[in-house]
């Protein structure tokens, strides 16, 4: 997130608005096809973790080998598939000016040829992270993450154009495809001697990642729609507009994600054997993501006009204060809804998430659309805010049913995201920047107290206080 708000501002200033714009729908289209495998990436992190919890780490190489050579395949239908919609995407669906569209449609081009790499790399995250290979798999996302964004800038003593700009963004792709391969050599060696396909595991993969699919398909489409339909019904200048804030306070999904990743074997196994450890491991991944969480998006939406006007200047400002403002409140929403995502999952549910997209679907774009062409991008956020909310009561719901013991902390959830949220809206509407300061540090304050008196158990209070290694336990020592 460092890297990417230092380099921003110098990329959009060297591509403009509309190739910044037209970049933004590249990683829209790469994204969206690099997740068309069947869910057996998350298929692939499930089998070979049962495998591992039953010593059957003899049967792994046909499934995890079986598995990649399938995903590498599906990869290639995607990257195909980007290939055909390329022209009509470039010169019929968007709003790209005459003299980028050449330009846009080789980078398109580009893309596509790296979609198998990202997919196949998807696939062997899953092996990591099925062995909880969480410090190797960080310590290969964190270079490749900064290089996204620091390498482009390498290009720009030499060209301005898009394709220069993708192609060094393909090599990075390939080298970090190649590392992950290093990586789980490396963490199972059993990989390394037995090189082996066996067509019996296709079905078992695809059976359980079938749901995945639909999930991903659909949830990818709602994601990046509004982008597309921004390009559609405004410009492709307006979509940097929308895309710039978007991106940078969605990162911080960064933190759910992290600890979702976590909990989702945890939560798999506890399903099966304690099933009231599962709900001890919702409500605290819940509390903890909501006091990492909360603070920042207070301080994002209380300063928002501020921050972009010292990254991006007043243009960026007055277009995009609103819609970072609605995007953050999202990112709380999404953030919290991470957590009972994975558990549902974890219980062999994706079903259940799939549905509950396929029925949002049809209502979100006729929403989309009118909110869209009649409050322009501030509609459009308007609109995203507004699935997430829905979708995440629903998620709770089910969640909830999972569990055999209802937990009292989701009560309490209940009462504090409402709260949260009208924080939110207090605080946007004080327009002195001295009155929205004190609001803020007012509110972390209160909200501290308030966490630490309710939101974390006694056992959690004494184990912070007592922690010698821990940061609370020794600045209360002190």
């Amino acid at each position: 997130m460092i890297v990417a708000l230092v380099t921003i501002p110098t990329l959009v200033r060297a591509l403009g608005l509309d190739r910044f714009g037209v970049l933004s729908l590249a990683w829209i289209v790469i994204g969206y096809f690099s997740l068309f495998d069947l869910g057996i990436g998350r298929a692939l992190t499930k089998l070979v973790a049962d495998k591992l919890a039953a010593h059957e780490e003899h049967s792994i190489p046909p499934l995890a080998w079986t598995g990649l050579l399938l995903m590498l395949l599906l990869g290639g239908v995607g990257g195909l598939a980007t290939l055909a919609i390329s022209p009509w995407l470039v010169r019929g669906a968007l709003k790209i000016p005459a003299a980028l569209q050449l330009e846009t449609q080789r980078s398109f081009f580009l893309l596509a040829l790296s979609i198998p790499l990202v997919t196949l790399a998807s696939g062997l995250r899953g092996i990591l992270e099925a062995q909880q290979r969480f410090r190797v798999l960080n310590l290969i996302r964190v270079p490749m993450s900064i290089f996204s964004f620091a390498a482009p800038l390498l290009v720009l003593p030499f060209s301005h154009g898009l394709f220069p700009v993708i192609g060094v963004l393909m090599l990075g792709r390939l080298i970090g495809c190649a590392v992950h391969v290093l990586a789980c050599l490396h963490s199972m060696p059993a990989l390394r001697h037995n090189f082996s396909i066996n067509l019996s595991l296709v079905i078992p993969l695809v059976k359980f990642g079938g749901w995945l699919t639909i999930a991903n398909i659909i949830g990818l489409f709602m994601l990046y729609m509004d982008r597309f339909l921004i390009g559609v019904l405004l410009s492709v200048g307006a979509i940097t507009y929308y895309t710039v804030p978007f991106d940078m306070v969605n990162r911080l999904t960064l933190i759910p994600v992290a600890v979702a990743g976590v909990l989702f074997p945890a939560f798999a196994a506890s399903l099966v054997q304690d099933p009231n450890r599962a709900g001890l491991l919702l409500s605290r991944g819940l509390k903890y993501v909501c006091m990492v969480v909360f603070p920042i998006v207070l301080a994002v939406i209380a300063f928002a006009p501020e921050t972009l006007l010292l990254w991006l200047g007043p243009a960026f400002s007055q277009n995009g204060s609103a819609v970072l403002r609605w995007i953050a409140a999202g990112v709380f929403i999404l953030s919290l809804a991470t957590i009972p995502f994975a558990l549902i999952q974890s219980a062999g549910r994706p079903d259940i998430t799939a549905k509950l997209q396929l029925a949002e679907l049809p209502v979100y774009l006729a929403v989309l659309w009118l909110l869209t062409k009649r409050f322009g991008i501030e509609g459009t956020a308007i609109t995203w805010v507004g699935r997430l909310a829905l979708d995440s009561v629903l998620l709770f719901f089910y969640a909830h049913r999972l569990l055999p013991q209802k937990r009292q902390f989701l009560a309490t959830l209940g009462v504090a995201v409402p709260v949260a949220l009208l924080s939110f809206y207090l605080i946007s509407a004080t327009g002195s920047l001295i009155l929205r300061a004190i609001f803020f540090t007012v509110g972390c304050l209160v909200f501290a107290l308030a966490g630490w008196r309710w939101g974390l158990d006694s056992g959690e209070r004494i184990f912070l206080l007592r922690t010698p290694k821990g940061v609370l336990g020794k600045v209360l020592a002190n």
